[in-house]
């Protein structure tokens, strides 16, 4: 029997996690979305394109939850961007609304579901499902580290002239611009990345990956990135469905790990059939302990917020 997947949110990082997801065939995946026909339109035309990619799996698109029940993983990607004259609080306390809606109604149906948040500011979205599932702090795994993590990657590919595969690198934090590339712990081949570039450009790649969204943002001029969104939240649903045990930046609640109390903030977690079932902790310089710590600070100030609107 095939797993099943929810994707809350059919716009485009939604649809084309659903996409990827039904592409590959493993799970069957039911696409959520209030806009009448959209979660429809866009399931269907996914549906008919099965025996092109030779997927056996179910797609289903409804403006309701009822089809969700049972669901092994529940994807949330649904809110609003930031618009402009929009403060980052008028953001927040929208998607808090649209969040907490959701998780209601997904935990309602799918008691034993793990939710993995996509829908920024992302830390604090993932803290609001926490609060609202009352589930145990492994089943909420926020989707951000493998993006920015990602996106840092590929920037350090594209200079070093060297396949994304040899690099091995971690952003942790905060999913926005405190977020902390961990240059220390950066290789290419197993060699320090230090060695292999001077400190001036690896600064500036660890500025482009920290303003990684926003660029794209700019270049696009209306809509934001989702082709690298939705593979990182697919990278995350695979590992927990077949039981990988990757280890993968995410946001994860801490209880002192890191030095860091009641918080989601990005860290190296292992995922599994559990959700997170480790979270793993490596030395940090002074340095990138500071810049975590004020990633933190951030998010923080993000829960306060949300905890005076109730």
């Amino acid at each position: 029997m095939r797993k099943k997947v929810t994707v809350v949110g059919a716009g485009n990082v939604g649809a084309t996690t659903a996409q990827r997801i039904f592409d590959k065939g493993y799970a069957d995946v039911v696409l959520v979305d209030i806009v009448e026909g959209l979660p429809q339109g866009k399931a269907l035309d996914m549906l008919e394109a099965g025996p092109v990619t030779g997927s056996d799996a179910k797609i289903v698109g409804t403006n309701g939850y009822d089809e969700t029940a049972g669901s092994d993983v529940v994807v949330i990607t649904s809110g609003i961007a930031r618009k402009p004259g929009m403060s980052r609080d008028d953001l927040l306390l929208t998607n808090m609304k649209i969040v907490t809606s959701v998780v209601q109604e997904v935990v309602k149906r799918s008691p034993n579901t793990i939710i993995v948040p996509v829908t920024n500011p992302l830390d604090a979205m993932a803290q609001r499902a926490f609060q609202v599932s009352k589930f145990p702090k492994n089943r909420i795994v926020g989707m951000a580290g493998v993006l920015d993590t990602a996106r840092f990657r590929a920037f350090l590919a594209m200079e070093l002239k060297v396949s994304v595969n040899d690099i091995t690198a971690w952003v942790l934090g905060g999913h926005g611009d405190t977020m902390v590339p961990v240059v220390a712990s950066t290789f290419v081949g197993g060699v320090p990345v230090s060695k292999l570039m001077s400190k001036e450009k690896l600064d500036a790649i660890v500025k482009r990956t920290q303003g990684g969204g926003a660029e794209i943002v700019n270049l696009l001029k209306t809509g934001s990135a989702y082709y690298a969104p939705s593979a990182a939240a697919v990278q995350m649903v695979e590992s927990i469905l077949f039981d990988k045990k990757q280890i993968l930046p995410c946001a994860a609640y801490l209880e002192g790990e890191y030095g860091i109390n009641g918080l989601f903030v990005g860290v190296p977690c292992k995922l599994g059939a559990k959700g997170i079932e480790q979270i793993i902790q490596f030395d940090l310089t002074a340095e990138e302990k500071a810049a975590l710590n004020k990633s933190a600070v951030a998010v923080k100030e993000l829960v306060e917020v949300m905890a005076k609107a109730g």
